[in-house]
């Protein structure tokens, strides 16, 4: 595929980001995309490796993470198409397996890259990079309508319950095969996730709000503000609808019960994103507020949450930003436990770890650190917490108890699943792996049936339940 030699004519070249000192000024996206010669200079490094590890996602090391993509996107082929310069090609190779390729082009961790063959002994090809402009060159020359026309109307209807990648991805689906969906949504805007729970520099929600408008104008309607279970009932919704998909997400975040998770200040990540999120909504992108001034934040959790809540802090203009992670550091390079194509279970730093760093002229990160109780004055406003090291078992090492101030604390140790008063609402009791449930008119799609996961899962099971919701309808056609 590509140019069989570009591997080695041209070295990984990826979006350049912005300058720390200009990005911590506003809210736009970080990244500014290569020239258009220099993106086909980066599809032509994908190699004729003749077995490629890249468009297949494959579980290692005891189900820690996948390599390869969970989508099985045709990625040699859309790469060589780019590379020759067919880009409208390239976005319907793209089109066929991914509905949404400019939210993972710009948020996936890219598990394909650490699975290409290029990466056994390089860097890898820069795929996620090559994803965004295709699809953002589709969008700049109206390609994706015409990718989403519906085919003959059948005349059945489906609602689906969740907006995130899941929901959209199926609505995108049922719709493009000729069914009327209705996607119920309780925020006040659609996206789930990728509107508020990824900030506007990783995601900006005018990509999410195209997609959205652009569903509405090919016959998708959104309904929001409407919680299933409180403002419509899920029997009301069964009998309007031939099917219906529950794509809520994994929304319970992990929560940490110790003294004084009570007081004021104590706050759960995605609470503090969607708010920071809100806030841009409303004030634009252009600048930051400095709400944060003066404030110090600790965040509790090592993950991209952890990292999107340091980010949006010092944008906020924090005082000081401290992240706690309770397991030891990561090596810097992969162990002989841990070889290609494997996910590399390396130490990384994030970009708002970055910017915190750079800000404040301080560690930032502490590994092997547990929170045991947050301090609060008087009137219940937090005002500190109570830490301790713990060894590789996570017990507390004595003698390394500390204070530390905190105005803010932001919990960001992940989700344990989907709130199940919805599954009880319409009898689902079982969820089996082909998105069908015990309710043969109920499916289930994305997080709410694989828990906490990332934005490319969801997007590959909505569509597959989408097309279990088609064929299943078909067949009722002909009995």
């Amino acid at each position: 595929m590509a140019d069989p030699f570009g591997f080695l004519k041209y070295p990984r070249v990826e979006n350049p980001t912005r300058p720390v000192s200009e990005r911590i000024q506003d809210w736009q996206e970080l990244q500014t995309p290569l020239p258009e010669n220099e993106r086909q200079e980066q599809a032509a490094r994908c190699m004729n490796c003749g077995i490629p590890f890249c468009h297949t996602g494959s579980f290692y090391g005891g189900q820690r993470a996948v390599s390869g993509c969970p989508n099985d996107n045709l990625i040699p082929e859309w790469n060589d198409l780019v590379y020759q310069g067919r880009f409208q090609a390239a976005f319907e190779r793209l089109a066929k397996t991914n509905p949404l390729p400019e939210m993972t082009g710009r948020v996936c961790p890219a598990p394909c890259e650490k699975g290409c063959t290029e990466a056994l002994n390089g860097s890898g090809v820069t795929i996620h990079d090559n994803e965004r402009f295709i699809i953002d060159t589709a969008f700049e020359n109206d390609w994706v309508k015409a990718s989403g026309l519906p085919q003959e109307a059948t005349g059945f209807k489906v609602a689906i319950v969740g907006s995130g990648p899941a929901g959209l991805s199926a609505a995108w689906r049922l719709n493009q095969l000729g069914h009327q969906v209705t996607v119920y949504e309780r925020s006040d805007r659609f996206g789930g996730l990728l509107m508020y729970g990824i900030p506007n520099m990783k995601l900006d929600k005018d990509v999410v709000q195209r997609r959205i408008d652009l569903m509405a104008e090919l016959g998708v309607t959104f309904v929001a503000n409407t919680e299933i279970g409180r403002d419509l009932s899920a029997e009301e919704l069964a009998a309007q609808y031939d099917r219906v998909i529950l794509a809520t997400g994994a929304s319970v975040p992990r929560d940490l019960k110790i003294p004084g998770r009570e007081l004021t200040g104590v706050q759960f990540a995605v609470d503090y994103l969607t708010e920071a999120t809100k806030d841009v909504l409303k004030h634009g992108k252009a600048a930051t507020s400095k709400k944060l001034a003066g404030k110090h934040v600790v965040v509790i959790g090592g993950g991209d949450t952890g990292n999107d809540c340091i980010g949006s802090a010092i944008r906020q203009g924090a005082a000081s930003v401290r992240q706690l992670e309770i397991t030891p550091q990561l090596p810097l390079t992969r162990t002989d436990s841990n070889p290609w194509p494997e996910y590399p279970m390396t130490a990384r730093t994030g970009y708002g770890q970055e910017e915190a760093a750079e800000v404040l002229q301080t560690q930032v990160t502490y590994h092997g650190v547990s929170t045991t109780a947050f301090i609060g004055a008087e009137r219940g406003q937090l005002i500190a917490i109570e830490t301790v090291s713990v060894d590789q078992q996570f017990q507390p090492i004595p003698g390394t108890e500390q204070v530390i101030k905190a105005d803010l604390v932001l919990l960001a140790m992940g989700f344990i699943g989907a709130e199940t008063q919805l599954f009880d609402a319409f009898g689902v009791r079982e969820v089996y792996d082909d998105y069908t449930t015990n309710n043969e008119r109920v499916l289930v799609a994305g997080d709410a049936k694989r828990g906490p996961s990332l934005v490319i899962w969801g997007i590959r099971e909505g569509r597959l339940a989408a097309e279990k919701v088609d064929q299943a309808l078909r067949s009722l056609v002909y009995q």
